[in-house]
């Protein structure tokens, strides 16, 4: 109890301090997506929060709009249209390279490296939905499809990672983000979501901001 206490109020301040600070990124990042492709400013994918419960995320979109029978669609909708490309982003841990990935736009690419697209998060957070610091957000199907292909003892780290609320940084993200298979990523959510420890969050915190530039 105390410690969802604590952390809440971390949460909140956090936000707070984050959704000033970076007031020119309100303003430009918009500018810069509308210049970049066409579509929304922002994007609303659905993920798992804590206890399986399907929220709302926002982020600045990275991806382009793409026509699907005479629609404009998100990207998502693009591996509907280009199954074999879907099996080899599943087989690799559901991520693709930046440099590979046909559905991230220019702008995009920097946005993902510098995780500035996770930005809008903080609306998340103060919603109550997320946290400043906690596992990744999942998607479902993505849950699904790792039960199947690695077994029971995902299937309980699964449900561990879910006993917390998803954050906008995370054990994971400082620790080699992409480049760590999904099963040991899940297994580094896990491990966090046991911890529940004030001290280890403001750790993972002091370390985002250089995770965030590793890859410039």
């Amino acid at each position: 109890m105390f410690y969802d206490f604590i952390k809440r109020i971390i949460d909140i301040l956090g936000a707070s301090i984050l959704a000033v600070l970076f007031v020119p990124i309100w303003i430009i990042i918009p500018i810069l997506i509308k210049l970049d492709s066409q579509g929304p400013i922002l994007y609303k994918p659905e993920r798992v929060g804590k206890k399986g419960k399907i929220f709302k995320m926002f982020k600045f979109r990275s991806m382009k709009m793409f026509e699907i029978n005479g629609k404009a669609v998100h990207a998502v909708e693009f591996w509907k249209a280009n199954p074999d490309l879907f099996e080899k982003y599943k087989r690799n841990g559901w991520k693709l390279e930046l440099n590979e990935d046909p559905r991230i736009t220019k702008l995009g690419k920097i946005l993902r490296q510098t995780s500035m697209d996770e930005m809008p998060q903080v609306f998340n957070i103060f919603s109550g939905e997320m946290s400043l610091v906690g596992p990744r957000a999942y998607v479902e199907p993505e849950l699904e499809d790792a039960k199947k292909r690695y077994g029971d003892n995902v299937e309980i780290l699964i449900k561990q990672s879910l006993s917390a609320k998803p954050g906008l940084t995370g054990p994971w993200q400082v620790s080699g983000r992409n480049e760590i298979p999904w099963n040991q990523r899940v297994a580094i959510d896990a491990d966090y979501a046991k911890r529940r420890s004030i001290i280890y969050d403001i750790y993972i915190l002091f370390k985002t901001p250089f995770a965030m530039i590793s890859k410039w």
